[in-house]
């Protein structure tokens, strides 16, 4: 499957029925509205002619471990993918964590594994970074800003480093959490993930917090102030062309919406969880 095949430039392959034998998938978030797994996974499904379905859970904060608890518990069940705002008690929750679920703090895949263990990973941030790079846009030897500390910019922030930015700032309202994500990133690449000080030249600046998912949601930040050819990269989804894609298109600016993220992590998937076909 290629990237433009999961874009839905052609149409997507019918998903199989379900049946006794269905084996199920999930996407857990709050909310779940905007989550666009489905449509990209079925397909993935359906074309390697396996019984399975992908279909999304609706678990708010005070219910997410006791619906992880439940999913888990569930035998025909292979595995979980999770969105906001759960992403970091995912992680937590899970039996085992992969390098990039460890060194993050947040997990996107659970699988089960063959001793009954749920393994969590993360490829938001593979995701992310293959994005980029498939769109012509530079990360090694850049200068990027992340905005949001959370599940997924803990991840992205973690691929960024990892795929050689030249110097990484973050910023999130919440120092706490701010700062356990920097102290996590030092351990890995000594001094090259700071907080955001407002000054030095940036090349990339990528909203990683839920700010677009809604009409009334504020920008994260102001596309107006910056250089001439920053990459401006949302994560948002839903809409696909967000507030601050427009905003930032509108000063000129090269912009990256969110899609491309979870489109390259299709394949990732794949590996993960033994499915046909990865590469």
């Amino acid at each position: 499957m290629t990237t433009s095949d999961t874009l839905g430039t052609r149409p997507a392959a019918r998903p199989r029925e379900i049946s006794g034998t269905t084996r199920l998938y999930v996407v857990v978030g709050d909310p779940v509205d905007q989550v666009q797994a489905p449509r990209l996974v079925n397909p993935v499904f359906a074309e390697a002619g396996l019984d399975a379905v992908l279909v999304p859970v609706h678990a708010r904060p005070a219910d997410f471990p006791a619906v992880l608890t439940g999913l888990r518990s569930i035998a025909n069940l292979d595995g979980i993918l999770i969105t906001i705002p759960h992403k970091v008690a995912a992680a937590h929750l899970a039996d085992l964590r992969s390098p990039a679920a460890a060194i993050s703090g947040s997990a996107n895949a659970l699988r089960r594994e063959p001793d009954g263990r749920w393994l969590a990973d993360n490829f938001d941030g593979a995701g992310f970074v293959r994005g980029m790079l498939r769109a012509g846009h530079r990360i090694a030897g850049s200068e990027i800003r992340l905005v949001g500390a959370g599940g997924a910019g803990s991840a992205i922030a973690v691929a960024l480093l990892d795929a050689g930015c030249a110097r990484l700032t973050v910023h999130d309202p919440d120092q706490a959490r701010l700062a356990d994500l920097l102290r996590r990133l030092d351990a890995h690449w000594p001094g090259r993930a700071t907080p955001r000080d407002g000054q030095g030249p940036v090349d990339v600046v990528v909203n990683a917090t839920p700010l677009g998912l809604r009409p009334q949601d504020p920008l994260p930040f102001d596309p107006t102030d910056l250089p001439d050819g920053c990459v401006v990269a949302d994560i948002i989804m839903k809409p696909a062309r967000t507030r601050l894609l427009q905003a930032a298109q509108g000063r000129g600016l090269p912009t990256h919406p969110g899609i491309h993220m979870l489109a390259e992590q299709v394949d990732l998937y794949r590996a993960f969880f033994g499915l046909p076909g990865a590469r």
